[in-house]
């Protein structure tokens, strides 16, 4: 069943919203000062200091002999290495930001871990009704555009791999149509671009193309709106500048390799 578009609680606890959001950094980029985190929370750095304090009690949470603050023993971060996810987020940034400038749509880097999605990294647009930031939200990966981008990267058999009965024995609702999802990942394929229309959240829609490297598909790029402001004749338009940052990426991550 598709769920609702994800908005904040009517009562958020910044404190909890804050702590959760410290622990995806760590968890998704290895590592992080305490400046680093206050900056990106937009807190003081005492507060910052306070979380992180919390996050070692609980085991979230390491702290090394250069006071830089680890994902702990409770978080685990499977498939993507943290230095890869951390160099994409980087490198992906400030492309995310000018795609934001162009479309004025809030724009995503997702990464596939097994069967679900991972946003890696979220730039909102100034909107004001607009979808919210997805950084550190998990989806299923066939549930969303990125997602369905990266399982379109993968050999049959690897697609079997990742979708083998066993793995849904507690689980069979969660397993998808195998037959007709070869038959959307091949479209896909020839299409080069994915578009989800309310199949993660009800009222989303969201249009992304492959980043790849010389392996393959490495993440997705994609951009996120309300329902009731996308218009299909503006999509090869919306493609096309997808593609032009995402070749833009792939140049800056091969530089930087």
């Amino acid at each position: 069943m598709d769920k609702p578009l994800k908005t904040p609680p009517p009562y958020p606890v910044a404190s909890v919203d804050h702590a959760l959001r410290a622990a995806t950094i760590l968890q998704m980029e290895g590592g992080a000062t305490v400046s680093q985190i206050a900056e990106r929370l937009g807190v003081a750095r005492s507060t910052a200091h306070r979380l992180l304090a919390m996050l070692v009690y609980r085991d979230f949470a390491v702290q090394d002999e250069d006071r830089v603050y680890r994902a702990g023993p409770v978080l685990e971060l499977a498939a993507h290495s943290q230095s890869l996810v951390s160099r994409l987020r980087a490198a992906a940034l400030p492309h995310l930001r000018r795609v934001v400038d162009l479309v004025d749509e809030t724009t995503n880097l997702i990464v596939r871990t097994g069967d679900t999605a991972r946003f890696i990294a979220s730039v909102e647009c100034r909107q004001a009704l607009r979808v919210g930031s997805r950084e550190g939200m998990v989806f299923a990966a066939h549930r969303t555009t990125a997602g369905l981008l990266l399982l379109a990267d993968l050999s049959d058999a690897e697609l079997d791999e990742v979708y083998a009965p066993e793995r849904y024995r507690d689980r069979p609702g969660d397993r998808p149509d195998l037959a007709r999802l070869r038959t959307e990942l091949a479209r896909l394929r020839r299409n080069g671009f994915a578009v989800n229309k309310e199949r993660s959240e009800r009222g989303l829609v969201a249009v992304g193309v492959p980043v790849r490297d010389r392996d393959g598909a490495l993440a997705g790029l994609s951009v996120s709106m309300p329902g009731v402001r996308y218009d299909p004749h503006r999509l090869q338009p919306l493609v096309a500048t997808l593609e032009a940052s995402a070749r833009a990426l792939e140049a800056d991550l091969a530089e930087g390799r």
